[in-house]
């Protein structure tokens, strides 16, 4: 059972600038997200609560696939505890899949569904899930593992049955954008279950044991900075909070109302909490997209327009580019919250000029189911900051070296959470457990910050990411942001080269924009006039384009790995 206990707040500065009706502290739950989606499902019953290229389902039917696809994967012998892997896209199957594990008391573990075999297969190897719930296309990813890694069914789901029949499926795309988007969601799976099997068993017995609002619900993957991805436990009790902290915080939306584009990936933290918990907490209507494309997010707003659009700064500065270009209107828009990567002032500007709405910033991370800080839907946000934490969580800003000892108000430390939405632990870790948690419960983020006197937070830079040169700390992302005010450069990451001397030498990898050519000296004299010396990179290498995440966010260890062999 969770400790439910309100924590003590000596100090909550930041309060006085929440939205007028966000509370400072959420009632917490008592009962499990299967309670909540079950509620929801009675509730709303013949109103929609997905949408997927044009065909809708409505609650009731969500709950009847939900019963089937619990029967059939209790068929299977998945066991209250059990771990099922999901290897999925955005899709219904999605959203099915996810409650039928849990409505048997098993494990959701969330996996990115382009992900390579081998990077699947440490996380199989970790969590020993029996079954696995996985998209046609990644069905081989799945089948390339030893036999000793233990999947005993593979449940193969294409995403062609999901769609609707007929003209509908059109959403006014191009011929040929329709057939390219039917060819890159369909392909075979042989030696599996399909989906609709899974389904033909009938239903699962209403008096089949619930889980409680303390047991495990989700393990997601997650490798910061460094090292191999570690699986974050979060509970019914972590990710239902955190719902009800989003809930708080975009005060104002209606149940059975909102519309929310979820153009996110449900495998990632921010999706899933923001979708399938939050979204169905709220009985609305999910929107979903496999993958973002702006011809289909703008077909979508002239049928079902957004009222909930989450995304990251790249995502809403090409819808709103799109949306201006093609006259289709975002003003429906009154809940986006940015996150992942830092929010620039343009984007912000372009967004709400054509949205009207106020575009925020948030911060989170799996290890908090995800969201802790987020800046006000009010004209108290501060662009530029990541805001202030959210009902029921308090924050600290350590000393890096000693979490024990906060550092003085506006000097930079680590940012430490404690809260209902902060995770129980790493699955089978402890070692790395006792490395995030400290001993009185707060998570230590690994994330550089100042905060002002009103608790507005910055993000300074990661704690691993810092590059150690001549005794002094150079933040990455001071450096970056120094080489993007450069004309030739569109992006740009920043690490430390180590030197056998000891210590690193400052380099960087840039993605020059169009037409540019790659002058190290010119780069390096436009940081000498923005950065101390020290801080200047020795070495400035071009790469064509610099890796990201999912959800767009530069990967500082694979340009690491990159462009060191260039150096």
């Amino acid at each position: 059972m969770p400790n439910t206990d309100k924590p003590t707040r000596p100090q909550q500065p930041w309060v006085k600038n929440y939205q007028p009706g966000v509370p400072a502290e959420i009632e917490l739950p008592t009962e499990s997200l299967v309670a909540m989606f079950e509620r929801s499902v009675a509730e709303a019953g013949s109103r929609p609560a997905l949408e997927f290229f044009g065909r809708q389902t409505s609650y009731r039917e969500l709950g009847e696939q939900v019963n089937r696809a619990a029967e059939g994967l209790r068929k299977l012998a998945v066991r209250a505890g059990d771990r099922v892997a999901l290897v999925l896209p955005n899709c219904p199957q999605h959203v099915v899949a996810f409650y039928a594990v849990l409505r048997l008391g098993a494990v959701v573990v969330e996996h990115n569904p382009l992900y390579t075999s081998g990077e699947l297969r440490h996380q199989f190897e970790d969590h020993r899930a029996r079954v696995a719930i996985v998209w046609d296309k990644a069905v081989a990813a799945i089948r390339d593992f030893p036999a000793d890694v233990g999947v005993d069914h593979v449940i193969s789901v294409n995403l062609l049955a999901a769609f609707p029949a007929g003209k509908r499926l059109a959403l006014s795309l191009p011929v040929r954008k329709l057939r390219a988007t039917r060819a890159a969601l369909t392909g075979p799976a042989p030696g599996t279950m399909p989906w609709k099997e899974l389904l033909a068993g009938g239903n699962l017995d209403t008096a089949h044991p619930r889980p409680a609002v303390g047991d495990l619900a989700v393990i997601g993957y997650t490798s910061g900075t460094t090292g191999r991805p570690k699986g974050a436990m979060l509970s019914h009790f972590n990710l239902y909070s955190n719902a009800l902290q989003g809930e708080a915080w975009m005060h104002g939306a209606q149940l059975g109302k909102e519309v929310l584009y979820a153009i996110l990936p449900m495998f990632h933290a921010f999706g899933m909490t923001l979708y399938l918990t939050f979204g169905i907490r709220k009985q609305g209507l999910l929107v979903l997209f496999p993958k973002f494309d702006t011809s289909l997010v703008l077909a979508a707003m002239k049928k079902s327009p957004a009222t909930v659009y989450c995304a990251v700064p790249p995502i809403y500065e090409r819808t709103a580019m799109a949306a201006k270009e093609m006259g289709v209107s975002l003003r429906s828009c009154k809940f986006c919250i940015s996150g992942a990567m830092n929010l620039p002032d343009h984007v912000v500007e372009l967004w709400e000029s054509v949205a009207g709405g106020l575009l925020v910033e948030g911060y989170g991370m799996t290890e908090s189911s995800p969201v802790a800080l987020g800046n006000p839907f009010h004209p108290t946000r501060r662009n530029g900051t990541i805001g202030v934490p959210f009902p029921s969580t308090l924050m600290r800003v350590a000393d890096v070296d000693d979490p024990a000892v906060d550092v003085a108000q506006g000097q930079p430390g680590e940012l430490l959470l404690k809260g209902p939405q902060v995770f129980t632990g790493y699955w089978n870790n402890p070692e790395e457990s006792a490395k995030a948690l400290t001993a009185d419960g707060w998570l230590r983020t690994g994330d550089i910050v100042t905060v002002d006197p009103d608790g507005f937070t910055t993000i300074v830079d990661r704690a691993k990411e810092l590059v150690i040169t001549g005794g002094f700390n150079v933040s990455p992302t001071e450096v970056e942001n120094a080489l993007c005010q450069h004309p030739a450069v569109a992006d740009a990451a920043v690490f430390g080269k180590p030197l056998e001397r000891g210590g690193e030498m400052v380099v960087a990898a840039v993605q020059l924009a169009p037409g540019a050519e790659l002058d190290e000296s010119a780069l390096r004299a436009h940081c000498r006039e923005r950065l101390a010396g020290y801080k200047v990179p020795a070495r400035i290498v071009q790469l064509p384009d610099l890796p990201r995440s999912m959800l767009g966010k530069i990967l500082r260890k694979q340009a690491r790995e990159q462009a060191l062999p260039l150096l």
